[in-house]
This record gives structure tokens, C-alpha cells and sequence, in this order.
């Protein structure tokens, strides 16, 4: 007789997919639940082999140390347990002894579940006493995350639950891919689409998700902000946004609409790269829906401006009265398994259970109350993941890590980088299933337990939290990540503040977050069972969970959401004569994340799947690449080999690499480390790069080492002869080029007779070898006195522009004259004393 199959959770992407597992004997076996509402009875490739990695012949079974210890050049043997936790305990009490408490730190991942996140916030609070601690989810969500909390006053992925998609008659998505990375959901998707919705796409790549769109547009990486901008922009001039919703509902509409009044259609259109035509058909499908959604992902968010690009959708999305009304608003959708209930419980530098502010002093009392300690006895909050990972093993750095359910060698940016300052820790400790890139850096691995093997909850992308049962015991020998930390806070002498029962440490955590913004208090194992998963805020056992939010008020200390004013800048890298291009990365279907699992799957979906690079035939041709060669991508960073697969997809400026692979094909070696300064989130989605072929279809021996790394200088701002050196270099054909000197500015008059600068940023110096000619000139007033703006060449006035008191003005230049080499152009501006206010200025240029 068969046993009884067991109702669990597929362990990859936060669909969090509901299966039925069959697990007496091993191997075990599995199928959809038809009726879990997330998938309906769909599963991806990568669920259904989930199962495989269970009894893989690469899965460690007992703790691996050095043969020599402290020689991380020496090769691992096997060890028990008490050794391998002595050596950890060891190491961890004698970096605290020399250099102080916060030399100790932990890095937790998005997989963890609920329980065990916040078991490791405890732990490094509670038993460590540090303050370093964050964990891989800053590299997914935060940048959404900080966005809706300034906004909305919370941060839940999807407001509503996943199945409301089908019901909106307009949607834009902006950087997401869920036909590869979330299959079962594009149902939902399909549906909307099926009954006559507008589903418009924005995406670098004709991604599977944008070829079944109404509208796909294909901006410049990195302009996503200029795009919401000029969107907004259009959405007021046109009459479509809810003024009442504005009013009754919002405040900071005034500073936005200001803000937006620069981005006009043809300047969002020079920024983007996406027609005029196309902005409009975007603002009247979202106005005129009687529903519409904006749903943002990584793609708009790894930006070293991520959270004001995530603002900016929201500005748009409030402008036109979506949050809060019926299978409408804005979203974010989550990637990472449990990227919601990961980050909502203490795994991140400045945050404690339930969302709370570890800087709060009542947040700092609650929490401890709990816990049984002092609030002074908590740490103030750390650094960010990307700036502990920097000063690893360094002065006033952490000296001892723990990391948990991560793989920082292929995932974080930088990776050589990061590779650098791992090598340099005193130890490395790093519990995984596999002896994965990061693990071959440690001086201790420790084997855990799987998904299917413990008990616990996840927070999916829609706020559902749901159930991971267990439906088979680990193999002898293989503990969970709850009983290691459980174990190390014995030896460490704070045990009796921890428990290894998932049930008991769900239960701390109701009390935990009782009261906090993401309140798990109403939630109990039973209710999560029966009904299906519950919506968190749950603040009672009565209480009927929380589904939908915003329909009556936002949760902030007055009820209205923000807009916040936000303006476009460039990436912190843009291409030059060294690196020509823009690089940005992503996910395949057939994979996920770091690959530590999915390259591991022994079926042909996942083993068949290579590290390519997507380039467009027209600039494979200009560099002489056909398809399948071996070619090679440059950064300032490292050096990466991949595969070439020419696609019309991809814009033909842009290349495209899935981050799922390590060794030669590491995507990461080559990204950005700039951070966006309110998240922290790295830059992975745009920098500069180069791209030359190495070899040929045969050749895949270049795929199996990785090229030497040799360091690049630091990721600096071109000059502008950078930027037009290629048009003079005998392997590239001519090119012009097009300027713009742009921006809004304060000013104040100092006379008629007195021109005076506008900025500094609205002078530019025409480079050696080439010639200028300017061709026309936009400005606007908010003053109420006209006012001149005036084109100077080297210091001599070559041109008036008045611009009429609250006006504007726009003057076709054609060819005034040609300006050469080494001459300067900058923009004054002549106005009465007394007389201030702002000028728009767009002075258009070009050079070849």
C-alpha cells in the first residue's frame, strides 16, 4: 500500500507552487496540486525534477573539514559533528576576543524559511551579539521594498493576490519575464488576455513574456525611470490622471507634477529609445482600462537607482487612482522563494521581526521583551550585504562568517571581488546541500537538510503565508539549519534561547511580529492548512487575513500614500571607446539563481541549457561572430566566456547573459558594485562592456576555465572623447553622435545686461577632430517675467532664446553654424534682478 501523499510547497521561485509528494521509499515522487491556488495544477520544469536533488550522488551527507586546519589550499575530509561546531565555535569566540563582537557575522539567504530566518536574525543578535548581518534578498527586492514602504507605508509584493491579474483589464509590466521564470503563473496572464486586457511589456529583450504582449517596449537599460516620467508626464498634459483619488487620498502631487514637466514625449523618447507614438498608446490603455495594474521587477529595480525607478511607477500608478481599487494597483513581484517572508524577519542589517526598525527604540523593546533580554543588549543596525561582503577579513571588518542558503561567489557583483574578500576571512563557514562555489572557499561545510525533509512556512509573493511539510526524514547523519543554530548558541552559552522545533519558533515569531507591520499573530499552522495559506496582516486568530490592501487607507501615520519627487540619471556606467556596450543579465527557465540545484538536475531541460550570451545579428556582424562561437565579455571587473546566440530579441547596443552559472561563464565577475544609495541594491541590470570572439562552435574548452582575472580600473564616468572615440577608430564605420545639454535649474536675475551661468552641467567642450552643429533649443519658465536664455561659444553669445513669463519656447536651429574641436558651449541666462524661479532647458546637439 502506498503511503500517504504529503500537501508541501515546490522549493524554487516564490509562486511557492502547491505539490503533492509521495515519499515512503526513496526516491520519491511528486506532482502538482490541482487546486493550490498560485499554480492551479501548472508546474515548471525545474518543480517537477525538484524531487531529483534529493538523492543526488554530489549531496553532502556529513561535515567536510580541512585537512590542515586553517589552510583553505588544503584538501576537505570528512568530519563529525561535535568536531566540525568546535571548530566553528572556535574560531567564531576567538575572532570576538580580538577584535570585538561585530568581527563575527552572518549572511542568510531568500530560501530560508520563515522560522529559520528569523531563528538566524536572533541568532546573530542574541547569541553572536553583532550587528553584521544581511542577507541575498538585498540583491532582489530591496529597492521595490524601500520604494512601497516610502510610499505606501508597507512593502508586500503583490497587494493582491496573484489570481486579481486575470481580472485587469490593462497592465504594465516593467522588467519581469514570468513566462520563463514563473511559468504557472502566466495562466493568470493568459487569461486577463483571453477576456481582451492590454498587456504592454517593457523589456530590453523580446522576452517570451513580451512576444505574447499587446505592446512591447524596448528601452535603453537603465532609462526605466525616464520612461514612468515621461509617462506621468503625458498622463497630465492629456487629462488622465484621478484627481480626486490625488486629493482625497495622497499628498506630494504638487512637487511630482513639477518634476515630470520636463520629460517631455521627444526628450522621453531620446532618453528611452522608445517612440512617442508607443509613450501615448501606453497612458491611454492604463487611463481608459476601467482596472489597470503596474507590476515592476528586477529588471527596473538592480539599479544603482532602483528605488526611485520603483517610485516612479508608484507616482504613476497613484497619479492614475490604480492602488486600492479593484484588481488594480501597483506590485512587485518577488523572485526568491521566501524573498517576502525572508525580509520581513530579521535576516536584514537594520530590521527586526515583523518588519520593525532595529533603530526604533519601542520596535527594540517589543522584540526584546520577547526574546528575554535587555533592548540595550541588541546591536544597532549593520552594513548592507554588498558593503560587509566589501570589508570582509579587512580592519573594522568581519573576520568569522556564517553563511546560510547563499552562494556569493556566483551571485553577489563583482564576484572576483567578493572571491577576494572571502579568501582573506579567518574562517568561513557555510551550510549547503552541495559543495557549491561558495562552500569551496570554507574552512567548514555543513551539510543540511532539504526543502522536502523539514518543516516550516514561506510568505509567497502575494503575502500568502503557506506551509513546507515534511514528507520524508533527512538521511542519517544531515541536520536542519534550525538544529545547527540551535547547537551553536548551546556552545556559545546562550541555548536556552532557542529551540530547534519549527512549531515552537513559529509561535516566538506570532508574538514577534504581534503588532508590526508584517503581522504573522492571527496565523497558526491549523489556519494555514485549512484555509489554504493566510494573508498576512493577521493581527488575530479571528481575523480573516488581509488579501487586498489600500481599499480604504494606506498604513501610514495619515492614511495617504507619497508621492516622491524622482529624477532620471544615467547608469554610474555608460559605454566608451574601452567598453562600447551594455551589458545587462537575467534568468532562463531552465534555471535558478546561483544553479547550486538546478545545474545539478539530471534532466534534459536543465542539462541541455548552456551559459549563452544573446547578441543581435546586426553587431555580431560588425565584430565578426556567427553563431554558437565562443566569445568573450569584458567589464572593468573581469572576464567572462560564453556562448553566442544571435537573436533579434535584443536591441542591438545591448548583450544579455543568464547569472546562473560560476567558473568561466560567471555573469557576475563582470557586473557593477554601485549601490543604489536609499536600498543598497548592486547594479546588476546595466554597465559597460566589451565583447570580442575567442573561438570558434568547437572550441568549449573555453567554457571550462575561467580566464585569468586581471584587474580593470574602477568603473569611472566617460569623458565625452571617450564616448565618441569609436567614430574614429579604423575598425567601426563613422558614426555621429547626438548631445543634449538638459536639465530644470534655479535661477535668480542679476540684470539685463548680465548673462549668467544656469549649471555647470550645461557646459560642454567640443572634443579635438571632430564638428558641432547645434539644432535646436527647448526651454520652459516658471517665473512670471520673461526671461532670455542665451548659446555661448567660447565665451561670445551666439544665440537668444526668450522664454515668455510662465511659458515656453521652442526654436528649430537647423544649422546655425559648424563649431570645431576645442571650442566651448555653454548655456547663461539674462533676467531682471529680483527675478527668480526654475528654467527648462534642452539644448540639442550633434558631432560626428
Amino acid at each position: 500500500m502506498s503511503p500517504a501523499p504529503t500537501l508541501t510547497h515546490c522549493p524554487y521561485c516564490s509562486l511557492q507552487c502547491g505539490i503533492s509528494m509521495v515519499a515512503g521509499d526513496r526516491p520519491a515522487t511528486l506532482q502538482p496540486q490541482p487546486d493550490f491556488p498560485t499554480n492551479l495544477g501548472g508546474l515548471c520544469s525545474k518543480g517537477w525534477n525538484a524531487n531529483s536533488l534529493l538523492d543526488h550522488p554530489q549531496r553532502l551527507l556529513t561535515p567536510l573539514v580541512r585537512t590542515v586546519r586553517g589552510d583553505r589550499n588544503s584538501p576537505f575530509r570528512a568530519a563529525g559533528w561535535d568536531e566540525a561546531l568546535d571548530q566553528v565555535v572556535d574560531g567564531i569566540t576567538s575572532s570576538q576576543r580580538r577584535y570585538g563582537l561585530d568581527s563575527v557575522g552572518c549572511f542568510g539567504g531568500g530560501g530560508l524559511t520563515n522560522e529559520k530566518a528569523y531563528a538566524f536574525g536572533k541568532f546573530a543578535r542574541v547569541a553572536l551579539r553583532t550587528s553584521a548581518i544581511d542577507y541575498n534578498g538585498r540583491f532582489c527586492m530591496s529597492s521595490a521594498a524601500t520604494a512601497c514602504n516610502r510610499a505606501l507605508g508597507v512593502d508586500r509584493g503583490l497587494p493582491f493576490p496573484l489570481a486579481d491579474i486575470a481580472g485587469a483589464k490593462a497592465i504594465l509590466l516593467v522588467g519581469s519575464n514570468p513566462a520563463a521564470t514563473m511559468p504557472p503563473a502566466m495562466q493568470f496572464f493568459d487569461a486577463g488576455r483571453a477576456n481582451g486586457a492590454v498587456h504592454i511589456v517593457v523589456d530590453p529583450r523580446r522576452s517570451a513574456t513580451a512576444a505574447g504582449s499587446t505592446v512591447h517596449l524596448q528601452p535603453l537599460p537603465g532609462t526605466d525611470l525616464a520612461l514612468a516620467n515621461g509617462l506621468l508626464h503625458i498622463a497630465i498634459k492629456e487629462g488622465y490622471v484621478d484627481t480626486d483619488y490625488i486629493a482625497a487620498r495622497t499628498k506630494g502631487y504638487a512637487a511630482v507634477k513639477a518634476g515630470v514637466a520636463a520629460y517631455w514625449p521627444d526628450r522621453t523618447e531620446r532618453i528611452t529609445g522608445i517612440a512617442v507614438e508607443q509613450l501615448r498608446q501606453t497612458v491611454q490603455a492604463l487611463a481608459t482600462a476601467p482596472s489597470a495594474m503596474i507590476l515592476t521587477a528586477r529588471g527596473a529595480e538592480q539599479h544603482s537607482n532602483g528605488t526611485d525607478t520603483a517610485q516612479a511607477f508608484l507616482n504613476l500608478a497613484l497619479a492614475l487612482g490604480l492602488p486600492g481599487k479593484p484588481y488594480s494597483g501597483y506590485g512587485t513581484i518577488t523572485g526568491q522563494g521566501n524573498g517576502q517572508g525572508g525580509r520581513e524577519h530579521g535576516q536584514k542589517a537594520d530590521q527586526l521581526p515583523g518588519y520593525r526598525k532595529l533603530a526604533d527604540p519601542a520596535d527594540r523593546a517589543h522584540v526584546a521583551k520577547v526574546w528575554g533580554i535587555a533592548p540595550e543588549e541588541l546591536p544597532q543596525p549593520g552594513l548592507s550585504a554588498f558593503e560587509m561582503l566589501d570589508k570582509l577579513g579587512s580592519p573594522g571588518g568581519v573576520r568569522a562568517l556564517l553563511v546560510l542558503a547563499s552562494n556569493l561567489v556566483v551571485s553577489a557583483p563583482d564576484a572576483n571581488r567578493v572571491a577576494d574578500r572571502l579568501r582573506g576571512l579567518d574562517l568561513l563557514v557555510v551550510s549547503d546541500i552541495f559543495l557549491a562555489e561558495t562552500a569551496e572557499f570554507a574552512d567548514v561545510v555543513l551539510p543540511t537538510a532539504q526543502w522536502a525533509e523539514e518543516e516550516g512556512t514561506m510568505t509567497n509573493l502575494e503575502g500568502r503565508v503557506i506551509r513546507r511539510r515534511r514528507a520524508l526524514p533527512p538521511p542519517a547523519g544531515v541536520w536542519t539549519d534550525l538544529e545547527l543554530i540551535k547547537a551553536l548558541a548551546d556552545r556559545l552559552g546562550r541555548g536556552q534561547y532557542f529551540s530547534a522545533e519549527p512549531r515552537d519558533v513559529f509561535e516566538e515569531l506570532r508574538r514577534a511580529s504581534a503588532g508590526g507591520i508584517a503581522d504573522y499573530s492571527g496565523i497558526s499552522y491549523e489556519r494555514i492548512e485549512a484555509e489554504k495559506g493566510v494573508f498576512w496582516p493577521c493581527p488575530s486568530p479571528t481575523h480573516p487575513g488581509t488579501p487586498r490592501l489600500f481599499a480604504e487607507s494606506f498604513p501610514t501615520p495619515d492614511g495617504r500614500a507619497s508621492f516622491i519627487r524622482v529624477e532620471h540619471r544615467d547608469p554610474v556606467e555608460v559605454p566608451d571607446a574601452d567598453f562600447p556596450y551594455v551589458l545587462t543579465t537575467g534568468r532562463l527557465m531552465a534555471q535558478y539563481q546561483s544553479g547550486a540545484q538546478t545545474r545539478r538536475h539530471r534532466s534534459t531541460a536543465q542539462t541541455q541549457v548552456q551559459p549563452e550570451a544573446q547578441i543581435h545579428p546586426d553587431l555580431a556582424r560588425r565584430l565578426d561572430i556567427t553563431g554558437a562561437d565562443i566569445v568573450q565579455l569584458r567589464t572593468r571587473r573581469g572576464t567572462a566566456n560564453f556562448r553566442a546566440r544571435l537573436t533579434e530579441d535584443i536591441r542591438s547596443d545591448t548583450i544579455f547573459v543568464p547569472f546562473h552559472w560560476g567558473g568561466a561563464s560567471n555573469a557576475n565577475v563582470l557586473t557593477s558594485p554601485a549601490l543604489d544609495r536609499h536600498s543598497k541594491m548592486p547594479a546588476f541590470k546595466a554597465c559597460a562592456v566589451s565583447l570580442e570572439r575567442i573561438g570558434s562552435p568547437d572550441d568549449a574548452h573555453l567554457l571550462a576555465t575561467p580566464p585569468k582575472h586581471t584587474e580593470h580600473s574602477a568603473p569611472t564616468r566617460p569623458t565625452l572623447n571617450q564616448l565618441l572615440q569609436p567614430s574614429r577608430r579604423k575598425d567601426r564605420p563613422m558614426m555621429t553622435k547626438n548631445l543634449f545639454l538638459q536639465g530644470i535649474y534655479p535661477f535668480e536675475g542679476a540684470g539685463l545686461d548680465k548673462p549668467v551661468p544656469i549649471s555647470s552641467e550645461l557646459v560642454h567642450v567640443v572634443p579635438d577632430g571632430v564638428i558641432n552643429q547645434t539644432l535646436y533649443f527647448r526651454g520652459g519658465n516658471s517665473s512670471a517675467e520673461l526671461i532670455t536664455a542665451v548659446l555661448m561659444r567660447d565665451g561670445v553669445p551666439m544665440r537668444y532664446f526668450p522664454i515668455g513669463a510662465k511659458s515656453d519656447v521652442h526654436v528649430p536651429l537647423r544649422v546655425v553654424e559648424d563649431i570645431e574641436g576645442g571650442s566651448v558651449i555653454e548655456l547663461h541666462l539674462v533676467a531682471q534682478v529680483g527675478v527668480s524661479g526654475s528654467v527648462v532647458v534642452d539644448l540639442g546637439m550633434v558631432e560626428h
